[in-house]
């Protein structure tokens, strides 16, 4: 399996994110393994997150978010995937192989 970087743009419901948060985080956890590492952008950065995911291909990375509370809340305005080859670095060695 590759790994792929979905990165999610949020609408400005900030609120709304707030209160739906909690399912978002559980929906990712219940990903189990496929999910790397996911977290949001930091505060002085546009609304969204990155979540690297190990799936078979774009269209299957892109499938495992379609039930995450966010996406189905409408509170995502854009989600771009992109493989991604990780190759130099300190988790390089346990994403490539894991």
């Amino acid at each position: 399996m590759s790994v792929f970087a979905v990165v999610y743009s949020y609408t400005d419901e900030h609120e709304r994110r707030e209160e739906i948060r909690p399912s978002h985080r559980a929906f990712l956890e219940r990903l189990g393994e496929v999910n790397l590492c996911s977290g949001p952008f930091g505060p002085d950065e546009d609304a969204g997150a990155l979540l690297l995911l190990r799936a078979t291909s774009k269209e299957k990375a892109l499938a495992l978010t379609e039930d995450d509370p966010f996406r189905t809340h409408g509170l995502v305005s854009n989600v771009h995937v992109r493989q991604w080859l990780p190759s130099l670095g300190e988790l390089s060695a346990t994403l490539a192989t894991s």
